[in-house]
């Protein structure tokens, strides 16, 4: 995949077209990311022992990983991801500024 856990990210489709956020979580064997801020869904649950009250829940659900670009970190912008050998390891590479993505 060509986000991570970590990175910063655009939507660019679909109902939250143009927010931006963190990926909280990655799933590779579904290609869903769970990006902050994003795609918040209402979730009605029970009572129970964590929430006692129980009620309606707003939380972020995900979202296929084909509808979000990694923010290339020089300019902000969305941007495409290459890859690229820095001493002996494949780093992520922004491909408009030529930005390493990994830290």
């Amino acid at each position: 995949m060509h986000v991570k856990k970590g990175d910063k990210v655009m939507v660019i489709t679909g109902k939250d077209k143009g927010k931006t956020g963190v990926v909280l979580a990655a799933f590779p064997k579904k290609d869903r990311v769970l990006v902050e801020g994003v795609n918040v869904v209402k979730k009605h649950s029970k009572p129970s022992q964590v929430n006692p009250q129980g009620g309606i829940i707003s939380q972020e659900a995900p979202i296929h990983v084909s509808n979000v670009m990694p923010l290339d970190p020089k300019s902000n912008e969305p941007t495409r991801v290459g890859s690229k050998t820095v001493d002996g390891k494949n780093v992520r590479v922004a491909i408009k500024s030529g930005e390493v993505l990994d830290k």
